[in-house]
Order: C-alpha cells, then sequence, then structure tokens
C-alpha cells in the first residue's frame, strides 16, 4: 500500500462582511499581496502537502486573476468554484470534488483563508504530531486569559475556569473518509474537529502560534501585517 498523502483544502467563499471592505476578504492587499495568496504559497512550498484546493464561490471574480499573476501556484493549487453558504458546506462541497483525487486514508488539512500567518514550520508540527493518530487533529492554543460569562446586560456574571480550555485554530487534518462522512452527518459545525467529536471521536490538539490568528476585524489587519514582514 502506498503511504497517506496530505492534501491541503481552503474554503474561501466568504463575503467577510466584518472587514466592511470593498472586496472579499480574503482577497483584500496584506503585506504586499492578496491576503489569500500568504495561505496558498505557504502550502505549495511545503514539500509534506501533494496539492492544495482552493474553494470558492460559483460568482468568485478575484481568484482567476490572482493565480494568473501567481504562475508558481499554477501545478501546486486547483480552485473548485463550489462553495457554498456555510464554511460546512463549502468544505463538504470541496471534499465531494476531489473524492476521485484522494484515497480514504489520505490526510486532508482544511484551512482558514483568513490566517495568513500559517508557517511551514507549523504545517510540519501537525503532520508529524498526526502522522500515526487514529484519529486526526488540530492546532490550538492554551487558554491564557482569565474568562467571563456575561449576563444580559453585558456585565460579568461568572469567571470561566480556563483549566483545559483551548482556542481552535486551523489547519484542521482528518482522513478524507473520515472527514467527509463526519460532515455529511453533522449540523451546521464551525470547524471540521466538532464534526469529528460529535461522532463520538477525540481529534487531539497540537499546541499552534499566536501568529496563526484569523483575521476578522478592520484592527487585525495591522498585526498580521507584522507578523508577515517579519517584526513580531
Amino acid at each position: 500500500m502506498n503511504p497517506p498523502r496530505h492534501f491541503a483544502l481552503i474554503p474561501a467563499a466568504g463575503v467577510g462582511a466584518r472587514m466592511g471592505g470593498a472586496c472579499p476578504k480574503q482577497y483584500m492587499p496584506l503585506a504586499g499581496k492578496p491576503m489569500l495568496l500568504h495561505t496558498l504559497d505557504t502550502f505549495a512550498a511545503s514539500p509534506l502537502i501533494e496539492h492544495t484546493f482552493v474553494v470558492v464561490s460559483p460568482e468568485d471574480g478575484y481568484i482567476t486573476e490572482i493565480l494568473a499573476s501567481a504562475r508558481h501556484l499554477e501545478t501546486r493549487v486547483s480552485v473548485l468554484f463550489n462553495g457554498g453558504a456555510t464554511r460546512h458546506r463549502s468544505v463538504l462541497n470541496g471534499l465531494h470534488a476531489i473524492r476521485e483525487s484522494l484515497d480514504d486514508d489520505d490526510w486532508v488539512l482544511v484551512h482558514d483563508a483568513a490566517r495568513p500567518g500559517l508557517t511551514g514550520e507549523l504545517i510540519e508540527r501537525l503532520v508529524c504530531a498526526l502522522r500515526d493518530d487514529a484519529v486526526g487533529g488540530l492546532l490550538a492554543l492554551p487558554v491564557v486569559d482569565t474568562l467571563k460569562r456575561a449576563d444580559g446586560a453585558g456585565r460579568a456574571a461568572q469567571t470561566v475556569a480556563r483549566e483545559s480550555l483551548w482556542a481552535a485554530q486551523t489547519p484542521q487534518m482528518f482522513r478524507y473518509a473520515l472527514l467527509r462522512g463526519a460532515l455529511e452527518q453533522a449540523a451546521a459545525v464551525t470547524d471540521e474537529a466538532s464534526a469529528v467529536e460529535a461522532l463520538g471521536l477525540l481529534p487531539r490538539l497540537v499546541e499552534g502560534s499566536p501568529r496563526n490568528f484569523k483575521v476578522t476585524l478592520p484592527h487585525d489587519v495591522g498585526l498580521a501585517e507584522l507578523h508577515l514582514k517579519g517584526n513580531t
């Protein structure tokens, strides 16, 4: 039998409403190039990744032009124009579209397009940690802040114990057949690990990095650029 391969799948069909920009946030300029291109370059440069698939909406008017200017990605990245209204649907649509390219035991690394701070070292850390894992897992960070639960009036009603709490990141890495089956059975979920957990399985937590945060609000842009320019 051939050893399992590793593929990246990037759902990028969102509109980035909270950023309030003129284009979807995955295409906004960041440290000299579109945000999504940072992520694609990182996966393309990793010798551990067989190929990268990016899932965009059928009406996407940006990705073709961006990839036309990035010829070095021509053989490393494929675009799937079948994104859905949610991350859950986009990932599942993408998995269905690549069925003929993957074996059931191949690994799929699902990564947020809006986490441009991913590095090759983080990919390697995740792949090495999960190489022989029966379930799979995800990058995450232990919660270090004191957590408060608010009441309906925006007041601190309770302090939540932070022990054993982790903040999920991506990539989230699972074998193709397991991930597809989990997402097909799950109700709406916000990450792949939730769908796998719903099967009664326990994904492994692999420590990530603060630089691998999700760009969500306008003030996140400056911090992301500092990381990408090597100033933090």
